[in-house]
């Protein structure tokens, strides 16, 4: 690691706040689609029985974001260390900033998505949520062999599509029997879209859309991945180069063989396309093994694309689309907690605009009335408002990525 190592190592690295930039903002596009899509309230866009090419891969492109932003979360501490910081300093800062994105995913969060103060319903366990909880898992893993943690962090990556056959049973709704709290752990762990009561009803109720297995394991290997960002560039970019391939052809082996890492096999469907979206629609919640594949292995090879400019790694890139997209890789946590706010006040103005009834979007997981009909808008609004909305933020994310650079204040750290 000594050997041809980067002679700036307290630069930012402009490879990865590009690949950062790039998922956030297409991440803005699914929750916009959530919030203005009329199929967002009727079925599944992946469903291969209602949904059309359009619309699926306007979902599908969007399941680069999350494996992209946890890897890179723990690609980012091992950033830290590699920079001086202490393993015993680095632990503490993941503590705190773990237990802070599980606030802020039951606070910030849960306000901007759902416009509701009704604590009824406390929140979605969603990927801030999981961050939190792995960065302090991580805290723990640091002080363990690189090795190690390689280990244990491809293990759950690999293994935990085992887990598949068991399930519990959810709650159901007011009336219905509540899970023990065995169940419980079980569903915080490995399995998604289920809904419980904290303690019993009428207690807040939860939504568990991240289970912690195998984002762990995802941010864990991130952080090893991290490693390579001491070497020189042209060994850094000849392993992206290979890592990438080797994981994107062993995700189209293993789907093509169709036995494991995924609970939702592919199969021929009435058309070449749609057997093409059969192929590629692996399974979110909880992330599978091919999942992870498909996403983290072009995102790999992104990174080594990214590093062919003879910007690498410069602080200050040329001006151009990449630069706008940096610019909202440098402030990631910045820009999440504005798009959800963001996206739905846009969601509110073009119902209000065009006479359409609104409500807000998760009523019905704590006995509301569902969203009446007539809601929603087709793909070509969406795109608009997404766009909107981007915009939008670029002025706000470029001023706080200003303020980040030119201060070192300590609660800067934590957004």
């Amino acid at each position: 690691m000594s050997a041809g190592a980067d002679p700036s190592p307290k630069a930012r690295i402009y490879s990865l706040d590009l690949l950062r930039g790039v998922v956030m903002v297409i991440m803005m596009l699914d929750h916009t689609r959530d919030f203005v899509h009329s199929a967002a309230f009727q079925f599944d866009p992946t469903d291969l029985t209602q949904t059309n090419v359009a619309l699926f891969f306007t979902r599908w492109i969007t399941h680069y974001c999350a494996p992209i932003f946890v890897f890179l979360a723990g690609t980012g501490a091992y950033l830290q260390f590699a920079r001086g910081k202490s393993k015993k300093d680095l632990s503490r800062f993941l503590i705190s900033r773990g237990l802070w994105l599980i606030v802020l995913e039951f606070t910030l969060v849960r306000l901007g998505a759902t416009f509701s103060v009704d604590y009824r319903f406390l929140g979605m366990m969603q990927v801030i949520w999981v961050i939190g909880v792995s960065m302090i898992v991580l805290a723990a893993l640091i002080h363990l062999p690189l090795r190690v943690i390689a280990g244990f962090g491809v293990a759950m990556i690999a293994l935990h599509n085992l887990l598949d056959r068991f399930h519990v049973q959810g709650w159901q709704g007011p009336g219905t029997a509540v899970p023990s709290y065995t169940a419980k752990f079980f569903i915080i762990l490995h399995q998604a879209f289920e809904p419980f009561p904290i303690v019993g009803w009428p207690s807040p109720v939860v939504f568990v859309l991240y289970p912690l297995i195998p984002w762990i394991g995802v941010m864990a290997a991130g952080y090893v991945f991290g490693v390579i960002y001491q070497w020189d560039t042209a060994r850094r970019r000849r392993l992206l180069l290979r890592l990438g391939s080797v994981t994107t052809v062993l995700f189209i082996v293993l789907r093509f063989i169709n036995l494991y890492g995924d609970p939702s096999r592919w199969s021929q469907q009435s058309s070449i396309p749609f057997t093409v979206l059969s192929f590629l629609n692996t399974t979110k919640y909880p992330p599978s093994l091919l999942f992870l594949l498909m996403t983290l292995g072009p995102a790999m090879l992104a990174l080594a694309w990214f590093e062919s400019s003879l910007e690498l790694d410069n602080p200050k890139p040329r001006r151009g689309l990449r630069d706008f997209f940096v610019t909202f890789g440098r402030v990631p946590l910045f820009f999440y907690l504005l798009q959800w706010p963001t996206a739905h006040l846009i969601a509110v103005i073009v119902h209000a605009a065009a006479g359409k009834p609104w409500r807000w979007m998760f009523g019905s997981l704590i006995g509301v009335e569902p969203p009446p009909p007539g809601v929603g808008f087709n793909l070509a609004v969406v795109y608009a408002c997404w766009l909107v909305g981007v915009l939008l933020l670029y002025p706000l994310c470029k001023w706080f990525a200003g303020v980040k650079a030119r201060r070192r204040d300590w609660w800067l750290s934590y957004l």
